[in-house]
């Protein structure tokens, strides 16, 4: 590193604080920039410097828009009436990918996990009660997982909308064997919560 040209340094420290890129990736990927056409590295520049002027949150649901609020909370055509609770954007994107849900979404910015100094304070539970304070929706869906920290999540969130807004239907994804596993090879945890969420036929 030492004997690059100081722009190509520059560059490749700054690629190199990217999750997954080591020094030598991202001097591999400064190396295939420059070979580049110069209005494409150009392109990708620009596009970078306006990420920061062109996306923020939405101020309804917390997803990540151009438009505020985003395309999906003005999507007129959608369910007002129950709410996806998800943890990050990216879980959005999964559920929506899927076009199987047609309702409302609202992001909370992480999960509780007191080891990694998460508290409830610092997700969007603010946003989330205002949202349910306006009157529109009769059921909340937790979308949040089933790690400890999920579990942990839902369970706060479970009491807190219980003792501010009885009224509304509290569910969860359903949990329990994957499609084409065999029940011999699944762990005890999910027979447990496939047990418990068991359905009528």
């Amino acid at each position: 590193m030492q004997r690059l040209p100081e722009p190509l340094k520059v560059l490749v420290e700054q690629l190199s604080r990217l999750p997954g890129l080591g020094p030598k990736s991202a001097l591999r990927l400064a190396m295939t920039l420059l070979k580049w056409p110069e209005n494409n590295t150009r392109s990708l520049g620009k596009a970078i410097h306006d990420l920061r002027d062109n996306l923020h949150l939405c101020s309804r649901c917390g997803s990540l828009t151009d438009t505020d609020p985003c395309t999906i909370c003005t999507d007129g055509s959608r369910s007002r009436e129950t709410l996806c609770l998800v943890s990050e954007w990216d879980s959005l994107l999964a559920m929506e990918d899927g076009g199987f849900y047609r309702g409302q979404y609202m992001i909370l910015g992480g999960l509780i996990a007191p080891l990694d100094n998460v508290t409830p304070e610092h997700l969007e539970l603010n946003r989330l009660q205002h949202r349910l304070a306006e009157g529109e929706i009769n059921e909340l869906i937790f979308a949040l997982g089933t790690t400890m920290e999920a579990e942990n999540t839902a369970t706060y969130v479970k009491q807190l909308v219980a003792s501010r807004f009885p009224h509304i239907r509290v569910t969860r994804l359903a949990q329990g064997i994957p499609l084409g596993s065999e029940v011999k090879f699944v762990d005890k945890e999910t027979l447990r919560q496939s047990l418990n969420y068991r359905q009528e036929l």
